[in-house]
């Protein structure tokens, strides 16, 4: 039983190896033309200070797509083309928004036809309340996915942030995979994901010398919540909701409160905690770091409610990944006394 182990776990290493070096690679060759086509510069959400350019996530996305579709293609199986499709079409969107901004509405009903399509696809047995109507589910889901999408998005707005919570994500994705609790595809895009933002890492540390834009951010959401999907389909709900919850917490709160004071929630601000943390005197490297610190926490408790199989254990996860996540939250939102 072991030896089928030790291959895949060979294939998912170079899987992540392969998509760092792609996606690091063509970040280089694309930098001079985002430079001079896509600045993102300083508005009222930024944490930068001058123009940089954005548009690396068309290396992120190309190299997970790319590695993913060419071990499929080795292995002879297909790629799905309904969920190539819709990642390409978020990502246009997101390339289109990043150099003239697209409002609101348009994007919005954009990515409704992409997280569509792909649900459309799903066969009928896949369920995750299985008390509820399956209409009403997938609508749940629809509108769940519409609303991670743009968290993802939300998120994006500090160096290494996307990064920090995504690659602890798919880490565990693939390791969950090796084990067995995650259909082969999912995993495949973990690990070709979480090598593709490992090689962006490196210019986007601080100071940042290129940003992903939503050309990445959008459809890094889609890919992720998507796998995180087909995780809550192998009867893995609280992992998958463990993973992401500071993600979750961070974005869900942060409308919450700006609905609640009646502000515009759809314009740029600082309001989310990992930007109030910055404002509060953290520097971005010890914000980040808790972050990541954080989601390997999360990735810990996640991976006990999967091979644990219990609901004692799954409740204990949740509240403790709760406990963890508001801890945080809180030492965000405080000024450090002096």
């Amino acid at each position: 039983m072991l030896e089928p182990h030790v291959r895949d776990a060979f294939d998912l290493f170079i899987a992540v190896v392969a998509a760092a070096l792609i996606s690091a690679g063509l970040i280089v060759v694309l930098r001079p033309l985002l430079q001079r086509y896509a600045l993102a510069r300083p508005n009222a959400r930024s944490s930068h200070k001058l123009p940089t350019p954005q548009g690396a996530g068309i290396a992120v996305i190309a190299a997970t797509l790319l590695v993913a579709m060419v071990w499929q293609t080795v292995n002879g199986l297909a790629f799905p083309l309904i969920l190539t499709g819709a990642v390409l079409l978020i990502a246009v969107v997101g390339l289109v928004d990043d150099i003239r901004p697209i409002p609101v509405l348009p994007r919005l009903l954009f990515q409704t036809a992409a997280i569509g399509a792909i649900l459309a696809t799903l066969p009928a047995d896949l369920r995750i309340a299985t008390a509820l109507p399956i209409a009403l589910e997938r609508g749940a889901i629809l509108i769940a996915g519409l609303w991670f999408v743009n968290l993802v998005n939300f998120m994006d707005g500090l160096d290494l942030m996307t990064v920090a919570e995504i690659v602890p994500i798919t880490a565990t994705l693939t390791l969950l995979g090796w084990l067995g609790e995650l259909p082969v595809l999912p995993t495949l895009v973990a690990s070709a994901l979480c090598g593709a933002l490992l090689g962006f890492a490196p210019f986007n540390r601080p100071m940042a010398k290129v940003f992903l834009g939503d050309v990445g951010s959008l459809p890094i959401g889609l890919l992720l919540g998507w796998a995180l999907l087909e995780l809550a389909f192998q009867h893995h709900l609280i992992a998958a909701l463990l993973l992401p919850l500071y993600y979750l917490a961070d974005a869900t709160i942060t409308l919450l409160r700006r609905m609640a004071t009646r502000e515009p929630f759809w314009a740029a601000h600082r309001t989310h905690y990992y930007q109030r943390a910055t404002d509060n005197g953290l520097a971005v490297a010890q914000v980040v770091g808790r972050v990541f610190l954080l989601n390997c926490v999360l990735a810990a408790l996640a991976v006990a409610s999967v091979e644990l199989t219990s609901a004692v254990v799954d409740g204990f996860a949740l509240v403790a990944g709760t406990i963890a996540v508001a801890f945080v939250l809180l030492r965000f939102s405080t000024k450090p006394s002096r």
